[in-house]
């Protein structure tokens, strides 16, 4: 395992905990949370077993369910400030997120985290050069922007080619997945909607 790889998995061994400790905290039990997400009590489980690993978008369904910061989940420590109108993240300030799921290579860097009632949950995503093992399927809508190299987008059974400036904007019912297809990985800004309801 390397280095990568061992921050990735610690990282999602700390998500875990973090999900598990606020439901507790919350005095939920799996069925409740599977109430307030929409997601089954089995699978929600699995997450809190560290036996599968959530994409972003399901776990930014899950910190609304539980009324925190998507942030909080993935990265502990206090929340950002309520009611604040404008937040800054320079390009240093960018949170980098490893594997969520996502195959060898992809890397998130959070961008919308220092806004608390953020209406938009955005990445700027390294695309892997590997397509994920099952494509992505969830609520919500989600904007794709590709800011350099050239990628592949598979949505529901049809095949997009993508190179800078072009931009996605679709539904997540369907299935959906990328790969970039380019010498050096693919950069795309990402954009998910928040769910309704959401704190």
């Amino acid at each position: 395992m390397d280095a990568i790889e061992r921050k990735g998995r610690e990282l999602e061994q700390a998500i875990a905990r973090r999900i598990r400790q606020r439901r507790q905290e919350l005095d939920w039990t799996l069925d409740r949370l599977s109430q307030a997400t929409g997601l089954s009590k089995g699978y929600l489980s699995q997450i809190e077993n560290c036996e599968k690993n959530p994409p972003i978008s399901t776990l930014i369904k899950i910190a609304h369910g539980l009324g925190v910061d998507v942030m909080e989940l993935i990265g502990g420590g206090t929340p950002p400030p309520e009611n604040q109108k404008i937040s800054l993240v320079t390009a240093g300030d960018r949170m980098p997120i490893f594997h969520m799921a996502a195959p060898p290579g992809s890397l998130y860097e959070a961008i919308t985290h220092k806004k608390s009632d953020r209406l938009m949950d955005a990445y700027i995503v390294t695309v892997s050069h590997e397509l994920p093992e099952k494509p992505l399927l969830h609520q919500g809508q989600e904007l794709a922007y590709v800011l350099e190299g050239k990628q592949e987008f598979h949505y529901d059974g049809r095949t997009y080619p993508l190179g800078p400036g072009d931009c996605l904007y679709f539904d997540c019912d369907r299935p959906h997945m990328s790969r970039s297809i380019s010498r050096r990985p693919a950069r795309v800004l990402v954009v998910f909607c928040n769910p309704a309801g959401s704190p």
